[in-house]
């Protein structure tokens, strides 16, 4: 348990000035072959799917579900692949933090218009399992348009989850 102030592991090594170890987290978190995406000068940003041992999927599935929402989840970018590295290096991590970070920033963010239809909107929704859950616990009716994402069983990680055969 932090004191207040504290940070975790995780939170103090990525605030250093020498960080994560890029090619440990590749070593990690990607197939043997694999690397990070590239810029066109060299520098990682993000793991593809494709490239992710079957772990790396299950947890950036997990993260980008729960913790830190994302409206796609074909990739791991830089940031979060520290956060997965983090965890699987059995970092501590101060998840309510994470959470509560997320929520500021989405709910800070502008509203951004859709490039072809200007009456919606171009942002996915934040936590909508936590909006939907909130709003089921005030009595509030509740019709999602949108499925939330199953559970992560046996049969969800092998089939979304299993690295690929060439």
């Amino acid at each position: 348990m932090l004191e207040e102030g504290q940070e975790c592991e995780f939170s103090q090594r990525r605030n250093r000035a020498d960080g994560f170890d890029e090619e440990a987290i590749a070593q990690l978190l990607c197939t043997p072959g694999q690397d990070f995406a590239r810029t066109a000068v060299g520098r990682r940003v993000r793991i593809m799917r494709t490239s992710m041992t079957t772990l790396t999927q299950i947890w950036m599935t997990l993260l980008l579900s729960n913790v830190l929402p994302s409206d796609h989840n074909s990739d791991l970018p830089l940031l979060k692949c520290q956060l997965v590295y983090a965890i699987l290096t059995w970092m501590s991590v101060h998840v309510a933090q994470l959470i509560a970070d997320a929520i500021y920033l989405f709910a800070g963010m502008p509203s951004t218009r859709h490039p072809l239809d200007p009456d919606k909107s171009n942002r996915a929704l934040g936590f909508p399992a936590l909006i939907t859950g909130l709003c089921q616990s005030f009595e509030v009716p509740v019709t999602p348009s949108k499925v939330i994402q199953p559970p992560i069983t046996r049969a969800f990680i092998e089939k979304y989850c299993t690295p690929r055969q060439a």
